[in-house]
């Protein structure tokens, strides 16, 4: 059994723009990049419905500094509440 092998966006849009010269087709520029020609059909065709981001994520930079600061917020209520607790357990100790 083989592990999925995974693409970076550029190597993606460097593909793509190869299989979009002219005279070329994506069985050609596949064997050369050492995928398969279905894989990079699928890569063009996804390239051109896709005006705004190419395979570079779906967020947009606003979209991926809210989900970045969802993720420090919950990380520190997590912290506050380690140190609530441990103020309670410590405070009861010293009465």
């Amino acid at each position: 059994m083989s592990k999925r092998r995974k693409f970076s966006a550029e190597s993606k849009r460097n593909a793509v723009e190869q299989a979009s010269q002219p005279d070329v087709s994506c069985a050609q520029v596949a064997p050369e990049l050492d995928i398969r020609d279905n894989l990079l059909t699928r890569w063009k065709r996804e390239a051109e419905h896709q005006t705004k981001v190419i395979f570079g994520g779906t967020s947009a930079p606003r979209e991926e500094e809210l989900t970045r600061l969802k993720r420090e917020l919950a990380r520190v209520k997590k912290e506050r509440d380690f140190f609530r607790q441990a103020a309670t357990f410590f405070g009861k100790g010293s009465s």
